[in-house]
C-alpha cells in the first residue's frame, strides 16, 4: 500500500521563507542530473509527506525534486491573518521559493495537488520562473457542491466555535463512517491527526474559505503560460471527487495544456495510483526539458 509513510531517501530539510522555515523533503537527481527540480505542493490539509511515493522515482529519472509544506501546514510556520493563505497570497510566496530554486541554476516543474494547485496557479499569476505547470487534481475555480464542499461548511463553523482539536474529532466521525477508514493502519491515522492539529488554525479557516470562494482565473492564467511558454500539464482521477474529472479536462481545454485522467483513481493519484501518475507526469516533464 502506497502512503505518506513509503519509504523513500529524500533529506528532510528547512528552506528559506518569509514566514520563516519552509519545511521540504529534498533529494538530488540520480544518475544524469537533468538539471531541473520538481517542486511538490500539497493541498489542503495536506504536507510535503503526500508526495513520499513519487520522491525516489522522480529523482531516479534526473530530475531533483523538492516536497513542501506550505506555510502553515504541519511542520511550516506561517503568516496569522486567514486572509494571507488565500491562493494569490501563497502563490507570492511559493513564487520566491521558485525564484532561490531558479537561481541555483535549476529549471523548475512546479507541480499543485488540489488546493496547491490554485497556489501553483497563483505563483504563475505571481511571476514565478518555472519551466511547466502541472496541476494534479485541481479545479478552475471553488469546489463544486458536494461532499466536500459541505465538510467544509460544517468544519467552519466546529474551527471558530470550538478549536483544531474538536475539528478533528470531527472529521475522524465522519471518517469512521467509511470502509476506507477502517483498513487505514492506525500509525497513519495517528499521522493524519498530528499534522492537522498542528496545522495554523488561521491557515485552515483561510484555505477553507477560498476553496469556497475562489474565482476561475484560467484564461488569466493561460494568457501568463502563453506569455511566459510556460507548458501546462492537467492530471486527475476518473472517479475525482473534489472537480470531477470533466471540469479538469475543460480546464486543459482552455489552458491549451496536455490532460492526462486515470482510470479507477479518485482524488490523490501521488499516493492512490503513483505508478499511474508517473507514467504521465516523467514522459510530459522529459519533452518539456529537451
Amino acid at each position: 500500500m502506497h502512503s505518506q509513510f513509503s519509504p523513500h531517501r529524500a533529506a528532510r530539510v528547512d528552506l528559506p521563507g518569509r514566514y520563516g522555515p519552509i519545511a521540504a523533503l529534498r533529494s538530488p537527481a540520480a544518475g544524469r542530473d537533468l538539471g531541473a527540480t520538481a517542486l511538490l505542493v500539497p493541498g489542503y490539509t495536506g504536507s510535503k509527506e503526500d508526495f513520499a511515493p513519487l520522491l525516489d522515482p522522480i529523482a531516479d529519472a534526473g530530475v531533483e525534486v523538492v516536497a513542501i509544506d506550505l506555510p502553515g501546514q504541519y511542520e511550516s510556520p506561517g503568516p496569522v491573518t486567514e486572509a494571507e493563505y488565500r491562493p494569490a497570497a501563497l502563490g507570492a510566496v511559493l513564487a520566491e521559493l521558485v525564484a532561490k530554486l531558479a537561481a541555483e541554476g535549476r529549471r523548475v516543474l512546479l507541480l499543485g495537488h488540489s488546493y496547491g494547485g490554485l497556489v501553483a496557479r497563483g505563483a504563475v499569476l505571481a511571476g514565478a520562473p518555472v519551466s511547466g505547470l502541472t496541476l494534479l487534481s485541481s479545479g478552475p475555480s471553488e469546489l463544486p457542491p458536494g461532499a466536500r464542499r459541505t465538510a467544509l461548511d460544517y468544519g467552519e463553523l466546529v474551527l471558530r466555535e470550538q478549536g483544531v482539536e474538536a475539528s478533528q474529532q470531527v472529521n475522524e466521525a465522519r471518517q469512521a463512517l467509511t470502509p476506507r477508514w477502517r483498513m487505514i493502519p492506525q500509525e497513519l491515522k495517528d499521522f493524519y491527526r498530528e499534522r492537522f492539529v498542528r496545522s495554523s488554525p488561521a491557515g485552515l479557516l483561510g484555505m477553507g474559505e477560498a476553496l469556497r470562494t475562489e474565482p476561475d482565473l484560467v484564461a488569466k492564467l493561460a494568457r501568463a503560460a502563453r506569455s511566459a511558454r510556460v507548458p501546462c500539464l492537467v492530471v486527475c482521477g476518473e472517479l475525482d471527487d473534489a472537480w470531477s474529472a470533466a471540469a479538469q479536462r475543460d480546464m486543459a481545454e482552455r489552458l491549451d495544456a496536455d490532460f492526462a485522467v486515470l482510470p479507477g483513481v479518485m482524488h490523490s493519484p501521488n499516493t492512490e495510483a503513483p505508478d499511474a501518475l508517473l507514467g504521465t507526469l516523467l514522459p510530459t516533464w522529459r519533452a518539456w526539458l529537451s
